[in-house]
């Protein structure tokens, strides 16, 4: 695999109960961080994988139905998160930014996209055409929200699913192939079934010959992942198919614990995005 720069990056975050990413965890609140991938490809530029929270989600859910998603995820998305406040404040140009990879069109994921209309866009063709059956309050129960991405956005779209596979290597056993989605073997997307419709992850290997998946929202925590505890079947019943969540879990934890160098980073997990900022295993 060729080698990309890799930094994980917090952009807001969202509040709810600890029980509801993972059976048995607290019932307190927990703040969970919106992650977002900044690649930075030695040919092709910045890509992005996910955008985080923006303030665009709060326009996008004010209107009813769609504020009862912000009513029952509290978000928290401060000012510096406007689009050119973040860019600036992780040294990104915005003209420097060559496409975007969605794992999934969950508002959370993709609430910055009204600001990368017009880039290639990386995403699955089922999730898309989820986010744009018709019926709003469907789509609210489902976590999408799709004024979040203009419909200009869909020209430019190159599904995973029409992607020539290849295989991954060793290092990310269980799986075993990919969606080489830019042809060179540098950004392999893998599905990870189970958390919604057409989500997917990616494989990459950083500047530090180091094997990392992005692992979306397949779990909302290492931890899950190293015990292989799952959320209750409520979330995963609401959002998703229960037994395909269950099954992915599995292959994630038979992963990390047959690949300790692999770096595996959902979403939505502080300790894990710290253990690879600062270098250290999970």
């Amino acid at each position: 695999m060729k080698r990309v720069k890799l930094q994980w990056l917090a952009r807001g975050s969202c509040r709810h109960p600890a029980f509801m990413t993972m059976r048995g965890a607290s019932l307190c609140p927990t703040d969970f961080p919106a992650m977002v991938g900044l690649i930075r490809h030695p040919d092709r530029g910045a890509i992005l994988f996910d955008t985080g929270y923006d303030p665009a989600f709060i326009e996008a859910t004010t209107p009813f139905p769609e504020r009862l998603y912000r009513w029952t995820t509290p978000v928290r998305i401060s000012p510096d998160l406007a689009w050119h406040a973040w860019l600036a404040k992780h040294d990104i140009a915005a003209e420097n930014i060559a496409a975007v990879v969605v794992s999934h069109f969950h508002g959370d994921h993709v609430a910055g996209m009204r600001n990368l209309a017009g880039l290639p866009l990386y995403c699955s063709a089922a999730g898309l055409g989820e986010l744009r059956r018709p019926g709003r309050v469907r789509r609210v129960r489902q976590g999408l929200l799709a004024d979040l991405v203009p419909a200009e956005c869909d020209a430019d779209c190159s599904f995973f699913e029409n992607v020539p596979r290849v295989a991954l290597p060793a290092d990310f056993a269980p799986f075993t192939e990919g969606a080489d989605i830019l042809g060179d073997g540098s950004l392999l997307a893998v599905p990870l079934p189970g958390h919604c419709k057409g989500h997917w992850g990616l494989a990459l290997r950083d500047e530090a010959d180091r094997a990392v998946l992005l692992a979306g929202d397949a779990s909302w925590s290492i931890e899950a992942i190293r015990r292989c505890v799952p959320p209750p079947r409520l979330t995963t019943a609401l959002l998703g198919e229960t037994e395909a969540y269950r099954a992915t879990l599995g292959d994630l934890h038979a992963a990390l614990t047959n690949n300790r160098e692999l770096a595996i980073l959902p979403s939505h997990c502080a300790q894990a995005a710290a253990a690879y900022d600062s270098g250290d295993a999970v």
